[in-house]
């Protein structure tokens, strides 16, 4: 049975994440009617930079950690938050601050400002020799962020919730998974169990990262997410992506929908029935709702 504890294991972090030893917040601008910092994590290991949005005004507002996606642009990192990419109908920090919601976001290793870390390949064979998974840093630094943010006092730390789309979208779900203080996620365009993908030839779509060795001996992504439940769940999709096949019925869906049984109104799930590894409008309108209605007072 997958529970919190074995899934940290499995990511190769029996312990749990490191807590943040300290943060440095730098100087703000303006942006989009909300106030932007550049901030450094100081995590004991790397010094990693980050943006961090915030609505004008004392708080305490609700939050969401955006976690960044791969599309193989190793240069974009945090900056998707403020930027951007295609597959994005626009970047979703400004969104988010008009509706009176901060964001986080942090470069992930090689991402970003840590380009010179990568390659991906060598992060992720140097992570397995040591114990570890590329997935499991990646998602014990976003725990170290979330450290941070509900620490902040313009922060409600009850009303924070993950986003992200692609190897965000995983990133969002699989730390809610592990991490209760996570009140609510938002998944675009990844959802989908790996053993039909390692059946059908096409795991290999994805990135060195999405490696978590023995998970499929306890469970799949889907039993992953469904540790989320009862907290609130936006689950986007394309039929025709091929990281999510065998839409709209797909057992991984089917599980977490009865994951879901006592309290399906938590859950919502949408298919794009045309369109593949993109975000769609009906998809960023659904979004912002879903955020705005899982992270009220």
């Amino acid at each position: 049975m997958l529970d919190a504890a074995r899934l940290w294991a499995c990511i190769g972090y029996p312990d749990g994440p490191p807590r943040l030893p300290s943060a440095k917040l730098g100087p703000k601008t303006d942006h989009a009617d909300a106030v932007l910092h550049r901030l450094t994590l100081h995590t004991g290991s790397a010094d990693i930079a980050g943006l961090y949005l915030c609505p004008a005004g004392p708080g305490p507002h609700p939050a969401v950690l955006y976690c960044h996606a791969h599309g193989n642009r190793y240069d974009r990192g945090a900056d998707e938050l403020i930027e951007g990419r295609p597959a994005l109908q626009s970047p979703y920090g400004s969104a988010l601050a008009k509706l009176g919601i901060a964001s986080l976001s942090i470069d992930l290793a090689p991402f970003g400002a840590r380009q010179s870390q990568g390659p991906e390949t060598a992060l992720a064979k140097a992570a397995s020799w040591q114990g570890r998974t590329l997935m499991g840093d990646m998602l014990a630094e976003l725990s170290q962020a979330l450290d941070w943010l509900v620490g902040r006092p313009e922060i409600d730390a009850g009303r924070v919730a993950t986003l992200g789309l692609s190897m965000g979208g995983t990133h969002a779900y699989w730390l809610a998974a592990l991490d209760p203080r996570i009140a609510a996620a938002a998944h675009l365009c990844v959802f989908s169990d790996i053993a039909p993908l390692i059946a059908q030839g096409t795991h290999d779509l994805h990135g060195p990262y999405m490696t978590v060795p023995g998970l499929l001996t306890f469970g799949d992504m889907a039993d992953v997410a469904a540790l989320i439940a009862p907290r609130p769940q936006f689950v986007g999709l394309g039929a025709l992506d091929p990281l999510t096949p065998d839409l709209p019925d797909s057992p991984a869906l089917i599980r977490l929908h009865a994951a879901y049984s006592t309290c399906p109104e938590a859950l919502r799930v949408i298919v794009s029935p045309d369109t593949g590894h993109v975000e769609t409008p009906d998809m960023r309108r659904e979004t912002l709702a879903f955020l705005v209605k899982a992270l009220k007072p």
